[in-house]
């Protein structure tokens, strides 16, 4: 369940809430009575999620910043004093992360470092919560999924720097923020779907364009396996687990799965298989990869998140994939996007109740 008196009136700091899982966690808190702030580049994509859905008319207030600008970060940080912050804010793409390595570790590590450190002198801090990734853990391709103490490593850029940035806050956390009253725990979520995303060198978006400009998708992988899930799912967690962190500040947890049940880890092929049956179906050839591997089993293990906080995907991986396709068809029809975007968020709300 979301706590919607909780979060009335908060004053919530979104980092990358001109992305793809920022866009609609801002509009969701927005959408609960939550003053919201957003700290981020300008979208990276035409078209893009932030523009459809108008979410700037949303927000208390909606900043160009780079998180890798420690002094700016702090002073905006300082000027907003926020109660929650939620960081989002990252180099979000494993491929991308091969051809700009230092700008990945400049900011999936030193920005989060950057963000910390500007936490250090507020007073009315309850909670921070930073957004990881399922990459973060050290993968051996076996086939049970990751726990939240497994070991984390990584490979790709992306992956090494998701897995730093989980060392950063956990200094953090000791050193500094947990002494001084203020509860940081990390989230660690699959591969999200979901109306809105743009980013290149991504599945679903890459089926989309391909569909409707009558072209040929290139899968590099069909037979790889990755926790799908839509980005309401883990929105949905984030909500949760942050008013349990501001209401309980020493959870004795810090570092938290959330993937979907074990029937939605299926294969790229399968999605695209699932995808088509909503009007979403391109030319599909197999272009394998060359210098940039990536792995081919991962999945993770939410014990602890359905244990401790009592959450559950409210979507399996077909009602997510119709929610998904429904989207884009609506954008790709000039509707209005912010009412669809948030009769998706009011739908899926009601399924908790």
């Amino acid at each position: 369940m979301i706590n919607a008196e909780f979060w009335r009136g908060k004053k919530v700091l979104v980092t990358g809430h001109t992305g793809f899982k920022g866009g609609w966690l801002s509009l969701w808190l927005n959408q609960l009575g939550a003053e919201v702030h957003g700290v981020a580049l300008a979208p990276d994509t035409t078209p893009a999620l932030f523009d459809l859905i108008r979410l700037e008319t949303c927000m208390a207030s909606s900043v160009l910043l780079d998180i890798r600008n420690a002094q700016a970060l702090d002073a905006h940080i300082a000027r907003i004093q926020p109660e929650i912050i939620m960081h989002l804010a990252a180099q979000p793409l494993v491929r991308c992360s091969y051809d700009a390595p230092v700008e990945t570790f400049a900011t999936n590590v030193m920005g989060t470092a950057h963000l910390l450190e500007a936490c250090r002198g507020l007073t009315g801090l309850q909670a921070v919560l930073v957004v990881t990734t399922d990459k973060v853990y050290r993968n051996l391709e076996w086939d049970w999924p990751y726990r939240e103490n497994d070991a984390l490593g990584g490979a790709d850029p992306y992956s090494a720097s998701k897995s730093a940035c989980e060392m950063v806050v956990e200094s953090y956390r000791k050193s500094f923020l947990s002494p001084a009253g203020i509860s940081v725990a990390t989230a660690r979520g699959g591969n999200v779907i979901g109306g809105g995303d743009w980013s290149a060198d991504r599945l679903i978006p890459d089926a989309v364009r391909a569909a409707f400009a009558g072209q040929v998708l290139d899968i590099r992988a069909p037979d790889s396996v990755r926790p799908w899930q839509h980005v309401l799912v883990l929105c949905h967690a984030y909500l949760q687990l942050a008013a349990q962190m501001a209401e309980q500040p020493d959870p004795g947890a810090y570092a938290w799965n959330f993937g979907p049940l074990a029937p939605d880890c299926v294969s790229v092929r399968q999605v695209l298989a699932g995808l088509a049956q909503h009007g979403i179906a391109p030319e599909i050839r197999v272009t394998p990869a060359q210098g940039k591997p990536e792995s081919r089993m991962l999945a993770l293990d939410s014990s602890l998140a359905r244990a401790r906080l009592g959450w559950h995907p409210a979507l399996d991986l077909p009602e997510a994939l119709k929610l998904t396709a429904e989207w884009y068809l609506a954008a790709l029809q000039s509707a209005d996007m912010q009412a669809l975007t948030l009769a998706q968020i009011t739908a899926y709300q009601q399924r908790l109740s």
